[in-house]
C-alpha cells in the first residue's frame, strides 16, 4: 500500500486567477502560448514542491473490509488455498473467507462492516506490507471478535513491536467490537500482522477479523489556556464512517504507543473513543465513554508549578446509546478527589464539574475513572458507562 502523505495538493482559485491575470496581460493571440505555458509550469510546480500541502494518512487499509474475495478455484469451502489468494493480503495457515451470517454448526458470525470477513484459525495470519514515513506514530482500527473459545487471543504486530490483545470480554452483543494499536515506525515500509496464537481442538476456532484501517497521528499541540493535551479527545484513531459502536483503546500494558494521543489507558480493561455521527458528544467531534467501571481508566500527566493552585474542569454524561441508570466518573488531581454523579436517561445529556487542587510537584497526574459498572437498558450484553469530554486544567490566579 503507498502513503498518501505529501500528496501534492495546489491552491486551485490562487493558480486560476494568476493564470487569468496573465492572460490579460497578453491578450493577443500570437502571445497567448506563452501564458499557456506558464500556467502549465506554475501547477507543474504546485503539485510538485513546498507550495503543495501534506495529506494525513487516515485511510482503510487496501481491501481491508475483505469484500474482494479469493477466486473460487482457490476455496475449498470456506479455507483459502495458497498464500497470495487473498487479494492485496498474504496469509499463513488456516485462514477462513467468511460470510456473515449463519454459520455450520449453529453459529452466527455477525459482520455489521458488509458482507464478509476472515477467520484465523491455529496459529494463522494474515498480513500486509504498508508503505509509513519513519519515525511517525500510526494508529491501526480493526474490528475483532472471538468465535469459539472465551480464551482467543489476537496478536497485531509490524517488525520490533507487538500486542496480545485478549478478546474475552464482548463489550458489544452484535459483534461489532472495534479495537486500536497503536505503533511507531521504523522504516518506509512495514509488515501488519494480524495472527491467532491459540490452538484450539477445533483448527478453525480463532478470532474473526472484520475491518482494517490505519492513521498517521500528528504531534500534538498544547492550546492556548489549556495544560492538558488532546483535553477534548479530538486526536485519535480512524473511525469507520458506515458503522460504529465505538473504538476499544486497550490498556497501557498492551499499548506502548497511544492510539489517544497524550493519554494513558492505566487500567486493566479498555476505554471506547465515540464519535459525533454515532453518539452524543458534549463538545467536539469525540469523547471518551468509561465502559468497564473501575477497570477501564484514563490518566494524563501535566505540567505544573509546587504549591500553585489549579482548576481541574471537565464534563461527565452519557453517549445517547441507551446506556442508562445512576453513575458517577471519580476525577483525581494531586491529592484532592472528586466524585461527580450523574443520572443517566439515556439520551445525550451532560453536565460539567470542577476540582481545585494544588500541585505538590513539577508533574501532576490527572486520573478519571467510572465507579460502576453498566450495560445499555434493552441490551444487557452491550457494556457502557459515563462518558468524559472537555479536560481542561488552568492556574487560579489570585
Amino acid at each position: 500500500m503507498k502513503l498518501n502523505r505529501g500528496t501534492c495538493i495546489f491552491n486551485f482559485p490562487l493558480t486560476f486567477f494568476l493564470f487569468i491575470r496573465v492572460i490579460l496581460a497578453h491578450s493577443s493571440t500570437q502571445n497567448i502560448m506563452a501564458p499557456l505555458s506558464l500556467f502549465l509550469c506554475f501547477l507543474t510546480f504546485s503539485l510538485c514542491t513546498g507550495y503543495a500541502s501534506a495529506v494525513p494518512l487516515d485511510v482503510d487499509l487496501p481491501n481491508g473490509h475483505f469484500e474482494d474475495g479469493p477466486k473460487p478455484s482457490n476455496l475449498k469451502k470456506t479455507v483459502i488455498i495458497g498464500k497470495y489468494s487473498l487479494p492485496k493480503w498474504e496469509i499463513s495457515g488456516l485462514v477462513e473467507y467468511i460470510k456473515g451470517g449463519p454459520q455450520p454448526g449453529g453459529f452466527f458470525f455477525n459482520v455489521p462492516r458488509g458482507v464478509h470477513a476472515v477467520r484465523l484459525g491455529n496459529e494463522a495470519s494474515i498480513s500486509q506490507n504498508v508503505t509509513v514515513i519513519p519515525g511517525s506514530v500510526y494508529s491501526l482500527t480493526f474490528g475483532a471478535t472471538r468465535t469459539c473459545a472465551q480464551d482467543e487471543v489476537l496478536t497485531i504486530s509490524v517488525p520490533g513491536q507487538s500486542a496480545d490483545l485478549p478478546l474475552q470480554t464482548l463489550y458489544s452483543s452484535n459483534g461489532g467490537d472495534t479495537y486500536a494499536w497503536a505503533f511507531k515506525a521504523t522504516s518506509k515500509v512495514v509488515k501488519v500482522t494480524f495472527h491467532n496464537p491459540g490452538i484450539q481442538e477445533d483448527p478453525t476456532c480463532g478470532p474473526l477479523l472484520d475491518a482494517v484501517a490505519i492513521k498517521e497521528m500528528l504531534p500534538l499541540k498544547y492550546i492556548r489556556g489549556n495544560l492538558v493535551k488532546n483535553g477534548g479527545f479530538e486526536i485519535g484513531p480512524h473511525v469507520f464512517k458506515e458503522f460504529s459502536t465505538g473504538i476499544l483503546l486497550p490498556a497501557k500494558v498492551m499499548d506502548k504507543y497511544s492510539p489517544l494521543p497524550g493519554w494513558i489507558i492505566e487500567s486493566l480493561k479498555p476505554v471506547k473513543y465515540i464519535d459525533r455521527k454515532h453518539f452524543s458528544v458534549p463538545k467536539g467531534l469525540a469523547a471518551i465513554e468509561l465502559v468497564a467501571g473501575r477497570e477501564s481508566a484514563i490518566a494524563q500527566t501535566i505540567r505544573t508549578v509546587p504549591n500553585k493552585f489549579y482548576n481541574l474542569i471537565f464534563t461527565v454524561g452519557d453517549a445517547k446509546n441507551g446506556c442508562h441508570g445512576s453513575m458517577m466518573v471519580e476525577a483525581f488531581a494531586g491529592k484532592e478527589t472528586l466524585k461527580v454523579p450523574f443520572v443517566s436517561e439515556g439520551k445525550g445529556g451532560f453536565k460539567t464539574a470542577i476540582l481545585k487542587f494544588q500541585a505538590t510537584s513539577m508533574r501532576t497526574r490527572l486520573t478519571f475513572y467510572s465507579a460502576y459498572y453498566h450495560t445499555k437498558l434493552h441490551d444487557y450484553g452491550h457494556l457502557c458507562g459515563p462518558v468524559l469530554d472537555n479536560v481542561i486544567v488552568f492556574p487560579v490566579t489570585s
